[in-house]
């Protein structure tokens, strides 16, 4: 049977067309000293590069 990497599946989702979605890192804490504009787009998640997506996919044999 297979099972899905829950360490996976709690940092990534897929998107609606199955490209995996990730969040910026670094933005818990020391937020005084970034900019706005940093901040803002922070809150946006960014795709993860097709090289690194083909394992993690893998380690989601079922989807999210």
């Amino acid at each position: 049977m297979q099972k899905t990497k829950k360490s996976v599946a709690k940092r990534f989702k897929l998107s609606a067309k199955g490209k995996l979605m990730r969040r910026t890192p670094g933005f818990r804490h020391l937020l005084a000293s970034k900019s706005t504009k940093a901040k803002r787009r922070a809150t946006k998640d960014k795709q993860v590069a097709e090289g690194h997506a083909a394992p993690l996919k893998a380690c989601l044999p079922f989807g999210l």
